[in-house]
């Protein structure tokens, strides 16, 4: 196999993509989430059904993009208005420079409508926020608002 055919590629999220979605959710989250959110944090969220419920009222909203290797998901994103909402990668798939790739489309695309573009993350959630700083993201404050505390950050066009 030639290195552009291992070359992750990045396309719009189809409703063929629900499940492997939601299921890349569940597991992101289960193995990712526990150390700021608590075990019993991640079971509810999980088990409740909200993450599943979250992934399928995206989809159809059109700002969901799949990283794929090959014909597998492996990460994908949520752009909703100037905002990067949802970013994950599975788990198995971390420490290979897939996150900045999918970062990087979600920038150049916001950035093609936006001259200023914002994302939120859990304030507990250190490897994250080390990752949006180590890709210049700048680090707000603390968001209001119920549940695990939260904080902004934001980025301009150069």
């Amino acid at each position: 196999m030639s290195t552009e055919q291992r070359r992750p590629t990045i396309r719009p999220a189809a409703e063929a993509d629900l499940a492997e979605l939601q299921a890349l959710a569940r597991r992101t989250i289960d193995a990712s989430y526990r150390g700021f959110l608590g075990d019993e944090g991640v079971d509810w969220f999980i088990g409740s059904g909200a993450s599943d419920t979250y992934v399928r009222d995206e989809l159809p909203k059109g700002g969901m993009y799949c990283l794929c290797e090959g014909d597998r998901i492996v990460g994908f994103s949520v752009l909703d208005g100037p905002t990067v909402d949802l970013m994950m990668v599975d788990s198995d798939h971390h420490r290979r420079g897939l996150g900045r790739r999918l970062l990087s489309h979600a920038e150049e695309t916001l950035f093609a409508r936006y001259s200023a573009i914002r994302l939120e993350s859990f304030a507990g959630n250190t490897a994250a926020n080390a990752f949006y700083e180590a890709c210049g993201w700048s680090r707000g404050g603390e968001l209001d608002g119920e549940g695990p505390a939260k904080v902004e950050y934001t980025k301009s066009a150069a």
